[in-house]
């Protein structure tokens, strides 16, 4: 499975940005897919998953509310809409395909984009 993130940029901080993740190859493994985020130092955090069916959605605390995480079924291409960035937000976001029912933790990811930097400024 390979994955492409595309998306990122530099926004002022209240404004908003889509992140896409397009899916290619072996796909038929995949049971869901997530974003994660680095900040500069420190460890890649969790933001929010999907199922692969697109019907079961998760958030961390820090985005819920601000950020959606959605798929594009015919399209194989997951997004993440992030809206009234704010500052704390910057980091490298990554995209990333699991092949179990449910997961989390970076580990849990088999499969893994290149990242994509998001930096708001404030």
């Amino acid at each position: 499975v390979q994955l492409q993130a595309s998306g990122g940029g530099l926004v002022q901080a209240g404004n908003s940005l889509r992140l896409s993740c397009a899916a290619s190859g072996r796909t038929s493994s995949v049971y869901g897919m997530g974003w994660f985020r680095q900040a500069s130092g420190k460890e890649r955090e969790f933001v929010a998953d999907i199922s692969w069916s697109g019907g079961s959605t998760y958030y961390a605390d820090s985005v819920r509310g601000r950020f959606a995480i959605s798929r594009d079924i015919a399209k194989n291409t997951m997004y993440l809409q992030m809206n009234s960035l704010k500052p704390e937000d910057t980091a490298v976001y990554y995209c990333a395909a699991r092949q179990v029912l449910w997961g989390r933790r970076p580990s849990d990811y088999f499969y893994w984009g290149q990242g994509t930097q998001v930096t708001v400024s404030s």
